[in-house]
């Protein structure tokens, strides 16, 4: 008697999943909640003039960017509408803005960009930047300098 329910119980699930795959043969209807997508910005180049030295702010040097965003896609993923995605480009042209404005610490535009990022998009569930500013004057040889901040 035991496994009879057992059986009952099984074949209730397999069909009650059954009936929902029909019900929602419309995948613009579908929200499956919680599929979380990684997008990452890499190695988007800029000269600004970020630096405690007069120099470094009068003469500028390279820098690197990297952005990691962690986000929600589960809607973009279903609809392939750019209104409900995290539009690359405005992403680029904010860190854009942020590398002009002149800074004396790394750590501090670094802290913009990622304010300025949450602006834009306050759903995000986190965003990781890394400023990395090539061949920095350190008085020795050195490929790059970088921060790296989350939130």
């Amino acid at each position: 008697m035991c496994r009879r329910a057992a059986n009952k119980t099984i074949k209730f699930v397999i069909i009650f999943l059954f009936d929902t795959k029909i019900q929602y043969s419309d995948y613009s209807s579908i929200m499956i909640n919680n599929q979380i997508a990684r997008i990452d910005l890499e190695e988007m180049s800029f000269y600004a003039g970020h630096g405690c030295f007069e120099e470094e702010q009068r003469v500028g040097n390279r820098f690197t960017v990297n952005i990691s965003i962690e986000t929600d896609c589960s809607r973009p993923a279903y609809t392939d509408n750019i209104t409900d995605a995290v539009n690359y480009v405005s992403v680029y042209d904010i860190t854009r803005q942020q590398m002009a404005v002149n800074s004396h610490l790394l750590e501090h535009v670094t802290n913009r960009i990622i304010e300025a990022i949450y602006r834009q998009f306050p759903y995000l569930l986190k965003v990781t930047v890394k400023v990395s500013k090539m061949t920095p004057p350190m008085g020795g040889q050195m490929r790059s300098v970088s921060v790296t901040m989350s939130r």
